[in-house]
């Protein structure tokens, strides 16, 4: 019987976050994941980069994973995140002016670059889009998109050169938890002993939980990203949420660009569902960009593909302590990977026990008994943060 200082399960962006951050520390990690590194959602992440945050934590934690998708190369010894940084507009109607202000004052105080434009301003630096319902546009310059695969495969990397052992194809089937040793046992039989355990299993992080009795109200939503090339269209060279048409879209590469709701979508299990686009998701994406954007009328439909979000309650992150020695880093609502790179570090010092920040106690998963919802993103679409 293997004896590790922590175990990990998961190996998408947070869990290969974490495994780095607790290997550069010296700490003798395992990871499980039931396929390979990024092979669930996070590998099918739209994998935008930003730091606009309502949540003055998250928003710093963005800022650090900005610097780090910067100098990935270097923090992981050749490791490519494929970021590109194309600057991001997030349009917002009039209801939000307030917020946007108060959003992007707070941002500057944490070192973000942000500038907010309205009028002719705004209309100068976004030709071609229709603006009669936006009353605000704010520019984050330094913020793009990245490749996730690549960035979860090169954080984990890094953290096997640095000891860790990856066990791949190793769905785990029992966990052992209480006095002494923690137990992990896997689908060939395998058993791990360790002194602490993190579930970072995403969508199936509930279901892992619940073997020990803990139970957290994480639900799994159906998310698609739709694929579109340019064509003989005008093209928008950087990313844009548009808050009033509740879409986002980016780049992908020169060639092509991606498409994807904001907002709820249907609860579905994460081991049955449908991973593709239907016709009339693609079509509805699109006319949503075209009355933005008229020129992306002549775009021709790339397919694209559907993913989960494991979504909590308040659309923010559940990170903390459920058992002893147990903890989570789950719940992302689909704006994890963006938060990844950095978050690991906070993560790594929960799970060893050191010195924490304080912001994260806010994320406490049991929070949503004691009524301690948090308030995040703007009105309905929380998934801004």
């Amino acid at each position: 019987m293997s004896r590790y200082d922590v175990a990990v399960i998961g190996a998408g962006i947070h869990g290969a976050s974490a495994a780095f951050h607790l290997a550069t520390r010296g700490v003798r990690v395992v990871v499980f994941d039931m396929a390979v590194p990024a092979a669930g959602p996070t590998g099918r992440s739209s994998a935008v980069c930003r730091a606009y945050y309502t949540n003055p934590f998250l928003a710093g934690v963005a800022r650090d994973s900005l610097t780090m998708f910067a100098n990935f190369g270097e923090l992981t010894d050749g490791g490519d995140a494929g970021y590109r940084r194309t600057g991001s507009f997030f349009l917002h109607p009039v209801s939000d002016t307030a917020a946007v202000d108060q959003t992007a004052a707070q941002l500057v105080s944490l070192g973000v670059q942000v500038d907010v434009l309205s009028g002719a301003a705004l209309g100068d630096a976004l030709t071609g889009f229709v603006l009669d319902d936006i009353a605000t546009g704010v520019w984050e310059p330094n913020s793009g998109y990245a490749d996730p695969a690549g960035t979860t495969v090169g954080l984990m990397s890094k953290a096997v050169s640095l000891g860790a052992r990856l066990r791949t194809d190793a769905r785990v089937v029992m966990i052992g938890a209480g006095p002494g040793p923690i137990s992990v046992t896997i689908g060939d039989g395998t058993v791990v002993e360790v002194d602490r355990l993190l579930v970072a299993a995403g969508p199936w992080t509930r279901p892992l939980l619940g073997r020990i009795g803990v139970d957290l109200p994480l639900t799994v939503e159906r998310h698609v990203v739709a694929s579109y090339a340019w064509g003989t269209s005008s093209r928008v060279p950087f990313v844009f949420a548009d808050l009033t048409g509740r879409f986002y879209a980016k780049p992908d590469g020169v060639e092509q660009f991606q498409v994807g709701p904001l907002g709820a979508a249907p609860k579905v299990d994460p081991d049955n569902f449908d991973q593709s686009i239907s016709l009339d998701e693609s079509v509805e994406l699109a006319a949503a960009v075209v009355r933005r954007f008229p020129a992306a009328a002549e775009a021709e439909d790339r397919h694209g593909w559907a993913s989960l979000y494991d979504v909590s309650p308040d659309w923010q992150p559940v990170i903390g302590e459920v058992a002893d020695r147990v903890f989570v880093d789950a719940g992302t609502s689909g704006h994890g990977f963006k938060l990844g790179p950095a978050i690991g570090g906070h993560v790594a010092d929960l799970v060893c026990g050191g010195a924490v920040d304080p912001g994260l106690a806010q994320f406490d998963p049991f929070r949503f008994s004691r009524g301690e919802e948090l308030v995040g993103g703007f009105g309905a679409l929380r998934i801004l943060g």
